[in-house]
């Protein structure tokens, strides 16, 4: 069969390429035509566009770059026309995939969607745009399926990729990853400011400005696939830093403790038992529209999962130099990184087992093949 997938960001590409591999297992025949990136397109079939290209943050830079976007989705509209799928589907990436799929739905294309919008973050009304345009959700959290259920629409609940993920990877040396990359002997410090230029620039140079106060440790800057050393060169200042691009699970899978902006790497961080803070910083006017409109008690995943506060966030002007350096010191004891392991097991357990990618390949090609 022909599958048109549209996926964003850095995380989007992850899990759309493993379930390219996994519905690969089910139809040795499948054709693939995406909107993704570097990982999936090592898979097989056609990317059209890569996320790079299309990485907005937050409110004003949806604004401001509303006529590209607009572009975007007709060109996306005739790709699809052209392609003539015999399933779209879309992964997480809500304000550009809801509105391809009204679209689609409309034309009788067959709508899946894996990794399901945030809306029960902030604009539940959303649900019934989904339950008209989507012929099936699957969700990798496990409160979202009762969410769902509240308004009406049975989703899946296929368990988190990034179980798969992290367990599938190869096991890293620590001792040849220190020599590879020329790293001390010192306990490693991840830092982790995003994927994205805006948040990058919101983020990492608060981080940056710690690390003169913790001299016993090694600094690393996991750097994002879609960004060149080049942009975070000027924020490097001091010599206790590292830069490693593109290998955040092997930086995570070595490290000590993390800073970590909210997003899956939250989630990431947790799942490698590393004890991290949680940090967050918007340009002002998406902060204001976003405390308007969401909803949540916490930002990071772990949080929400577990719905009480297991990891510090610290968000817009509560991440400054003087806070964040009060919370990693914290972080660093003992005492609360055994609270923080204890909690991580938990979470896992939340999140089920493995086979989140192969639940949903499944279930996706047995309901088109029954429809054809």
């Amino acid at each position: 069969m022909k599958y048109y997938i549209i996926a964003g960001e850095a995380s989007g590409d992850l899990h759309g390429s493993n379930l390219m591999k996994a519905l690969q297992k089910q139809d040795v025949n499948a054709e693939f035509r995406f909107w993704g990136g570097d990982l999936m397109q090592a898979v097989d079939g056609t990317l059209v566009t890569h996320y790079k290209d299309r990485s907005f943050m937050g409110f004003a830079e949806v604004i401001f770059n509303l006529r590209k976007i607009l572009g975007l989705i007709t060109f996306c509209k005739n790709d699809i026309e052209a392609y003539q799928p015999d399933v779209i589907i879309f992964i997480d990436n809500s304000g550009f995939n809801l509105r391809i799929a009204k679209w689609a739905k409309e034309r009788d294309y067959k709508t899946h969607y894996y990794i399901s919008p945030q809306v029960w973050a902030s604009r539940a009304g959303r649900v019934e745009k989904i339950k008209r345009d989507v012929d099936a959700m699957y969700v990798i959290l496990p409160f979202e399926k009762e969410f769902y259920k509240k308004h009406g629409y049975n989703v899946h609940f296929v368990g988190h990729p990034l179980i798969d993920a992290i367990s599938d990877r190869q096991q890293v040396d620590e001792k040849t990853f220190r020599k590879d990359y020329n790293l001390s002997d010192k306990p490693i410090i991840a830092l982790l400011p995003g994927s994205r230029k805006q948040e990058i620039t919101k983020m990492l140079g608060v981080m940056l400005s710690l690390v003169n106060d913790f001299k016993t440790y090694q600094f690393v800057i996991a750097g994002a696939p879609s960004q060149e050393f080049s942009f975070y060169k000027p924020f490097i200042k001091q010599d206790n830093v590292a830069f490693i691009s593109n290998k955040t699970y092997d930086l995570l899978s070595v490290s000590h403790a993390a800073l970590v902006t909210s997003g899956t790497a939250t989630l990431e961080a947790a799942l490698f038992k590393v004890p991290q803070v949680v940090c967050y910083k918007a340009n002002s006017i998406s902060y204001q529209i976003a405390k308007r409109i969401i909803t949540l008690k916490f930002i990071s995943l772990v949080n929400l999962i577990m719905d009480r506060e297991v990891v510090t966030e610290l968000i817009q002007g509560d991440l400054n130099t003087k806070r964040l350096k009060k919370e990693l010191e914290k972080i660093l004891d003992d005492n609360e990184r055994i609270r923080l392991f204890i909690d991580y097991y938990d979470l896992e357990k939340e999140l089920g087992g493995k086979g989140a990618s192969d639940n949903t390949a499944k279930l996706i090609f047995n309901s088109i093949e029954k429809q054809i």
